[in-house]
């Protein structure tokens, strides 16, 4: 019976190391088609859902407690027999040390999403070549989603994951869907992609470090301690807006963080708030009545 017992928690122990890297929603949104309970949606979603969470995307071993909480919003605008057309909303959240906060990281709306989709077709990922526009923008934003997180927790953690999606740009930029060029806007994920891995915008990735592990994480043990790292944060944020002010980059952060940070500086231990405010105002001034709310 013991030796039943220990193979029991041998194989739990192992599935736990076996788990994929996310803990993924998927929802679809189809009622701008005027027909919201067409089979195929629901198909799609359970697909989406499967392939998201079940596929293998790094060769990290992950517990199940470690898996990155997210969300994806696929709004669907139109669709003629196997085309579709919509945007996606891609969510992620980290969970804050010693707490069951859960820290809002990603928040990025692709309008630039059209796809062909034959219900039930096989959705597997391939590095090397570009075989779907849906499968590619979903394999982008997963490991800008692990990238984001790895940075969270160690300085350039996420180098790998990002360089993944910029193969990714790469592959897919020699098909005819918009977002991989450099001439598809200044709001794509090759614009995304290309800024989060340039040295000119190297101070986002420490910012990333800093609010987190400097900042989040120490808000349980010492709240003033992690409002001033936050601080330091947005302080090297600035350095970026200084170079490119009004950056895809920063605002897509803003996107994840301005109602998180209004609600730090707008409690607890007192700090000095006057530059962080002022700096704020100046990085993401489409955020005001944020930081209009942070008095102490």
């Amino acid at each position: 019976m013991r030796k039943i017992y220990l193979l029991l928690i041998f194989c739990v122990s192992a599935l736990q190391l076996q788990a994929q890297e996310l803990n993924a929603t998927v929802t679809i949104d189809a009622e701008q088609t005027g027909q919201p309970n067409y089979q195929v949606f629901r198909t799609l979603k359970d697909q989406l859902t499967e392939f998201l969470n079940n596929t293998q995307w790094t060769t990290q071993e992950v517990k199940n407690q470690e898996r990155i909480d997210c969300n994806f919003t696929l709004i669907i605008q139109s669709f003629e027999s196997t085309s579709f057309t919509g945007t996606l909303q891609v969510q992620s959240s980290r969970t804050v040390f010693g707490s069951v906060y859960d820290s809002p990281v990603y928040n990025y709306n692709d309008k630039q999403f059209t796809f062909e989709y034959t219900e039930f077709q096989p959705l597997v990922f391939n590095i090397n070549t570009f075989d779907s526009n849906l499968v590619s923008v979903l394999a982008y934003h997963v490991y800008t989603v692990i990238g984001l997180d790895a940075d969270s927790f160690a300085l350039n953690g996420g180098d790998t994951y990002f360089n993944i999606a910029k193969q990714i740009v790469n592959t897919a930029a020699s098909s005819n869907f918009q977002g991989w060029k450099a001439t598809d806007g200044t709001q794509s994920r090759f614009r995304y992609n290309d800024a989060v891995i340039s040295n000119v915008y190297q101070e986002f990735r420490q910012a990333m470090y800093t609010y987190h592990r400097l900042g989040l994480d120490l808000m349980d043990s010492n709240p003033k301690e992690a409002k001033l790292g936050i601080i330091n944060a947005v302080n090297s944020l600035k350095k970026v807006n200084d170079r490119r002010p009004n950056s895809y980059l920063l605002r897509t952060f803003f996107d994840a963080k301005s109602d998180e940070i209004e609600k730090i500086f707008s409690g607890g231990p007192q700090v000095d708030i006057n530059t962080l405010v002022e700096n704020l105002k100046r990085i993401a001034p489409t955020r005001s009545t944020n930081w209009n709310n942070i008095k102490l």
